[in-house]
């Protein structure tokens, strides 16, 4: 029994020495398999590089494509400029062929010269009362901690940009009229004896433009206030500064950039507006864009009128170019430091 174990044994160690090394001799089969794998994943490695230099590509044409649009329409306003340009050199009917300096020299005379002057005027007053008022309204925005408020804030600064043009005008015209609501509350109010002549007067015009591009001034500037971080108002207020000081040292001129630009949106805005001086002006106050609507409407004068508006045109452009002169060299000497 024990020579019968003993030979079973002796067997089955044979049987397993032979499987252990026919695997042992597998084993080195395997590894040209092996690579002939790793070789065979290499082409699909290879037609991923296409596909990234395709995604490369197109991450760098992607400003292009979002800018696409903006430079197709900057593209049609310049080339409508351009028409403008070209009609304003033309003949009354002979727009395009002919030239001639003649409308030109017609804006020499002292209407046209007076009309530019109020136009200016305006602008220019309607944009200081308009940032002057823009800046408790922006400040209140920015600062308030109050997300509803915040929000009927905007809601009312956004309010004038949309209702149409027209429609705040006739709106105006009830209450700046002889027995509009204003006057009923001059009169109420004791301050006037008689009804105040708002309408077709400049101050009229004034308030109407200070109103609609008021929201111009009020957005620019907000955004400048809350990118301003409260821990220098902090500051100035533990150097024992009244918040007249701090706002006028220390949050306006951080927020110089969006003041400025909202002074210069009304400035532009105001230059160029016609539905409210039309409406509340009349002829009366003539503005160059209600002095332009003249031209083209009863005379179809297109080469006059485009010769206005190409004089407008430069001179915002003028006026805006020196103002944003003026407060960088304000700024300027404002941060060179002091002797």
């Amino acid at each position: 029994m024990s020579a019968m174990l003993a030979r079973f044994s002796r067997r089955a160690s044979s049987v397993s020495g032979a499987v252990s090394g026919a695997v042992s001799g597998a084993m080195p089969d395997a590894t040209p398999d092996e690579s002939s794998g790793g070789a065979s994943g290499s082409p699909g490695a290879a037609s991923g590089a296409p596909d990234g230099q395709a995604s490369t590509a197109l991450a760098k044409a992607r400003p292009w494509l979002l800018l696409a649009p903006i430079l197709l329409f900057l593209a049609i306003l310049g080339a409508a400029a351009l028409v403008v340009l070209r009609m304003s050199f033309g003949t009354q009917g002979n727009e395009w062929h002919g030239f001639t300096l003649q409308n030109y020299a017609d804006l020499l005379d002292g209407y046209f010269l007076k009309s530019l002057w109020l136009t200016l005027r305006l602008a220019f007053q309607s944009m200081i009362c308009a940032v002057l008022l823009a800046i408790p309204v922006a400040l209140a925005m920015a600062r308030t901690k109050s997300r509803l408020a915040r929000r009927l804030l905007l809601a009312g600064v956004l309010l004038p940009l949309l209702v149409n043009l027209l429609l705040q005008g006739y709106g105006w015209l009830i209450i700046l009229g002889p027995a509009g609501l204003l006057n009923h509350a001059l009169l109420g109010s004791g301050l006037v004896e008689r009804p105040v002549m708002w309408l077709y007067r400049e101050h009229g015009v004034l308030l109407g433009l200070i109103q609609t591009a008021f929201p111009l001034a009020v957005l620019p500037l907000s955004s400048a206030m809350r990118a301003v971080s409260s821990s220098y108002e902090e500051a100035a207020a533990t150097l024992g500064a009244t918040r007249w000081q701090t706002l006028r040292h220390v949050l306006l001129p951080l927020a110089m950039p969006g003041l400025v630009s909202g002074a210069l949106l009304v400035f532009a805005y105001n230059a160029s507006a016609f539905a409210v001086p039309l409406l509340l002006g009349g002829r009366r106050v003539p503005m160059l864009a209600v002095l332009v609507h003249d031209q083209v409407a009863p005379l179809l004068n297109w080469p006059a009128a485009s010769a206005s508006g190409v004089v407008l045109m430069i001179a915002t452009l003028t006026v805006m170019a020196l103002s944003q002169r003026l407060v960088r060299r304000t700024q300027h000497l404002a941060e060179e430091p002091h002797a």
